[in-house]
This record gives structure tokens, C-alpha cells and sequence, in this order.
């Protein structure tokens, strides 16, 4: 089940923009991205590209975020270099951001169909990594006397 779009943060857009416009230069950084976080603080990225398979701007967004002592992201966005626009995050950054921040709203679109969807909208029916974890309280061992 779909949920219903969330007012798109233009300031957002803006940020994410600025960046590509200013710091995405050469093949190294093709992508920026932006995330806002709980406090209202706009955090940036740019992606860091290797033909082994580099993060792309939302991941290293979420280490950036973290270096900032940001720990709680409400909604993020990605624009390509030379002016391309908001991008979709790919497949594993989808993944990631769920996991991350299952709460996380995604800008997609272009033009007069921008809209912010819940990440879990761009993965229906997905694994979701923190199911599968082994509890995190210790188990008391069992004596054998």
C-alpha cells in the first residue's frame, strides 16, 4: 500500500543543487545530495565514484550526518551535476536508507511531479535487515554441573 505523498521541502532541492552546481566536478562527483535532519539542520554530501562501485551521495550523506553528531534524518534528496535534476536513489541506497531510517521521507520526480514519498514506498514488499538480527540482549549461559 502506497501512502500519501508529503509536502515537498524546496529548500532541500536547493541545497542538494547548490552543491552539485559547486562541488560535483569531473567524473569523481557526479551526484550531491541533502538531508534534512530533526532539528531542522540541512546536511550535504557528494558521491565519491570508483569503478569498484564508490557510495553514492545518500551514503556517504549518512556518515557525513553522523560525523555532525546527526543521528536522525527526516527526509533526503538527490541532484545530478550538470543540472540534471533530482535523481531516485538506486537500489542499494533504498535498502540502506530503510534500514537506517525506516521514517525517512525520499524526494522523487521532476518538474511539476516532485513529491516526497516514504522510503518504505520505494521498496514494497522488502527484506528489512533489522527483522533478522539476533537479539541484542546476551543470553545467560546455561550451566552444565
Amino acid at each position: 500500500m502506497t501512502s500519501q505523498p508529503h509536502p515537498v521541502d524546496h529548500e532541500l532541492i536547493q541545497a542538494a543543487a547548490h552543491v552539485a552546481r559547486t562541488r560535483c566536478r569531473g567524473d569523481n562527483h557526479t551526484m550531491a545530495a541533502a538531508a534534512r535532519a530533526r532539528d531542522g539542520r540541512i546536511v550535504t554530501a557528494v558521491n565519491a565514484y570508483h569503478f569498484t562501485g564508490g557510495p553514492c551521495a545518500e551514503l556517504v550523506l549518512i556518515g557525513a550526518a553522523a560525523a555532525q553528531g546527526v543521528y536522525e534524518l527526516d527526509t533526503i534528496v538527490a541532484v545530478g551535476d550538470r543540472d540534471r535534476g533530482v535523481v531516485p536513489p538506486c537500489g542499494r541506497c533504498r535498502q540502506v536508507l530503510l534500514d537506517y531510517f525506516p521514517a525517512l521521507r525520499v524526494i522523487v520526480g521532476a518538474g511539476d511531479r516532485l513529491r516526497a514519498v516514504s522510503v518504505s514506498d520505494l521498496l514494497p514488499e522488502t527484506y528489512v535487515w533489522a527483522d533478522h538480527q539476533l537479539d541484542a540482549e546476551p543470553t545467560t549461559p546455561v550451566s552444565t554441573n
